[in-house]
């Protein structure tokens, strides 16, 4: 364990933390924006952050465009989905990660703030995350931006929605292709008799207590490749992937199996872990200053990729 995360997880234990499913969820959705206030780091100026909205299956979709330049010419679009167990997080929470990704991958970034459950349950998350990535694959007026390629990436819940929106876009495809996915320690396959769900689902940030009130939220449908993509039919398509984990994360053996399944269907991937840190560590990087190296890698990885498949 790194010597950050230790001292930010004695800080969280010293601290009388309620349970999620012990208040609203209006609470858990207010205590999560406030950890990312403390922990996270400041945005990165740029010179296009704007609102804007577009059509989904149950009416307008929040979006945000995060650009370093207010001209450029065409190219690939970043599509970020946040995480928070498909029920917290919104486009404020991960406002400076977008920031981050959009300084340094020099592309437009367009988050996403899918509907949350419980008053949206699954498949709402995954239905508007793919409804905006079709939107944007078709270079609408509303952007400004042509766009030639997506770029899929999210954290936890969004790194299950990048996975997800990659492989609908595979079988039904968009105006452009999905040119890389980034899926930041995702749920791809079923956790609960993985070694690193019993050895670190309680007292490293992201409990198994939580994941059972978020599940109780979302309702997936355990059978659908939606709920745990690595049930697709066909793995040997997916493009080329960036994928990270933590080695003290619940989820991380989660990413690993997904990772190895793809390098075993032929896949281009990069597979990182951040060896002695925690789940929830790209919009931690105040607390959690080690994790500045951790996102440097995964976006330089990402740039590797885009190189290596033009």
């Amino acid at each position: 364990m790194r010597d950050d995360v230790h001292g930010f997880l004695a800080m969280l234990a010293a601290m009388d933390r309620r349970a999620m499913d012990e208040v609203s969820v209006e609470e858990s959705r207010a205590a999560y924006a406030l950890i990312g206030q403390v922990a996270e780091v400041d945005p990165h100026p740029l010179a296009v952050v704007r609102d804007l909205v577009c059509p989904g299956p149950a009416g307008d979709i929040p979006l945000r465009v995060y650009d370093t330049r207010e001209h450029r010419e065409p190219g690939p679009v970043v599509m970020f989905f946040h995480g928070g167990g498909f029920v917290i997080g919104d486009l404020e929470t991960h406002n400076a990660f977008c920031t981050e990704l959009a300084k340094g991958l020099d592309l437009p970034v367009i988050a996403v703030h899918y509907r949350l459950a419980p008053e949206a349950p699954f498949p709402a998350a995954p239905d508007d995350c793919e409804a905006a990535s079709r939107w944007v694959a078709g270079s609408p007026s509303e952007l400004g931006r042509q766009v030639t390629g997506l770029v899929t990436t999210g954290d936890s819940a969004g790194g299950n929605l990048t996975i997800v929106v990659t492989q609908a876009l595979m079988d039904d495809p968009a105006g452009v292709p999905v040119r890389v996915q980034a899926p930041i320690y995702p749920i791809a396959s079923p956790l609960e008799e993985t070694e690193s769900y019993k050895a670190f689902g309680d007292g490293f940030f992201l409990t198994a207590r939580s994941m059972e009130f978020f599940d109780a939220s979302y309702k997936p449908d355990e059978g659908d490749k939606r709920r745990y993509p690595i049930l697709h039919e066909d793995h040997a398509q997916t493009p080329p992937t960036v994928l990270i984990t933590a080695s003290l994360d619940p989820l991380r053996d989660s990413g690993r199996e997904y990772a190895a399944h793809l390098v075993q269907s032929g896949v281009d991937v990069v597979y990182l872990e951040a060896r002695g840190s925690i789940h929830g560590f790209v919009n931690m990087r105040k607390a959690l200053p080690s994790a500045q190296a951790d996102v440097n890698a995964l976006i330089g990885a990402i740039r590797l990729m885009l190189e290596r498949h033009p």
